[in-house]
Formats: structure tokens, C-alpha cells, sequence
């Protein structure tokens, strides 16, 4: 089961740039703001700014992240229906969990265990 759409991290180069760019465009101070991971809280949405990304995780593009009760049991759904695992279930702080995977198109797909 899901719990909808509500989280969209934004790969950066240079997080200075990106949450001066991003508190611009939200009118917002953000609600996390670490050397590596900057959050915002917008209409019910979570919007995050990783500077490791790119270099890091292969990041390309934004990715959203679907809320789920069981990571574990909707990865197992995902590569049972052709998903491949491009990030295995990572504890990102206070026990909250994300992993990635792509469709066979190459789309990624996030997951998020609150």
C-alpha cells in the first residue's frame, strides 16, 4: 500500500546556489538544512536538495518518492514486475528508509518508509 506521491528529491551541484534558488521560488526558510541534505515543507509536499545526487547515487533527474508502510515488501513487488534495484533500503536518519529502483524504460522510482 501506498501513501501517495510526497516526496521530491532534486539532485545539486552547488547547495548554496540551489537553496537560495529554491527558498526563492517557495517564499520559505527550509525545515532541514544539513551540508548534505536541505528539506522543505510546501503545500503537504517534502522537496529535498541532495548535493550527493549526482556523484553519489546517479542521480539525473529529480526523483519522486512514494510513501509506503513496507520498503521491503513493495521492492520485492517492484523487481518481481521487472524493477531493478538501483538503491538498496538506506536508513537516511530517524529510522526513515528510501530506496530506488528503475522500470524498464529506465525511469527511477523512489520509496520512502517514514
Amino acid at each position: 500500500m501506498t501513501a501517495g506521491l510526497q516526496t521530491i528529491v532534486y539532485p545539486v551541484t552547488d547547495l548554496v546556489k540551489a537553496k537560495s534558488l529554491f527558498g526563492a521560488l517557495f517564499d520559505a526558510e527550509p525545515t532541514a538544512d544539513t551540508p548534505y541534505y536541505v528539506g522543505y515543507r510546501v503545500a503537504g509536499q517534502d522537496i529535498g536538495l541532495d548535493p550527493n545526487g549526482h556523484e553519489k547515487k546517479g542521480m539525473t533527474a529529480p526523483v519522486g518518492y512514494w510513501h509506503v508502510e513496507d520498503i521491503e515488501n513493495r521492492l520485492a513487488a517492484l523487481v518481481e514486475a521487472g524493477a531493478t534495484i538501483t538503491q538498496e533500503p538506506t536508513d537516511v536518519g530517524g529510522g526513515k528508509l528510501i530506496a530506488t529502483v528503475t522500470d524498464a524504460d529506465g525511469n527511477t522510482i523512489g520509496l520512502l518508509q517514514p
